[in-house]
């Protein structure tokens, strides 16, 4: 899908992400991507930090961010930034669905 310019919604894999997320990897070049998260009432996304910075939208739902020490409740429409490096994670309160581009793409999503 690396450098495709149509991506059909009904023909993007799924994956498990585990924790109750299910991935689904879109369009996306070397310098950018777009992922969406299916997230599960109590799903988990671990803290971690990767080299890419990363802006999430959520589009539906209601999560717990934390984001380089500090937690905020955070619900569809709002958007969060998250430069590389830095620490961050969430708890799905209400199921719902997260938005995640990142540059550059994330090449551990894909198998190139």
């Amino acid at each position: 899908m690396k450098n495709e310019r149509w991506i059909f919604y009904k023909d993007a894999k799924e994956e498990n992400a585990g924790n109750g997320v299910i991935r689904k990897v879109l369009a996306y070049s070397d310098d950018l991507m777009c992922v969406e998260n299916t997230f599960q009432k109590g799903a988990i996304g671990s803290l971690h930090s990767h080299p890419n910075t990363q802006i999430t939208y959520v589009v539906s739902g209601k999560f717990e961010f934390e984001i380089d020490g500090v937690k905020k409740i955070v619900q569809k429409g709002d958007t969060m930034l998250k430069k590389d490096g830095v620490i961050h994670g969430c708890v799905c309160l209400e199921d719902g669905i997260l938005l995640d581009i990142f540059t550059p793409y994330r090449k551990d999503f894909v198998n190139d």
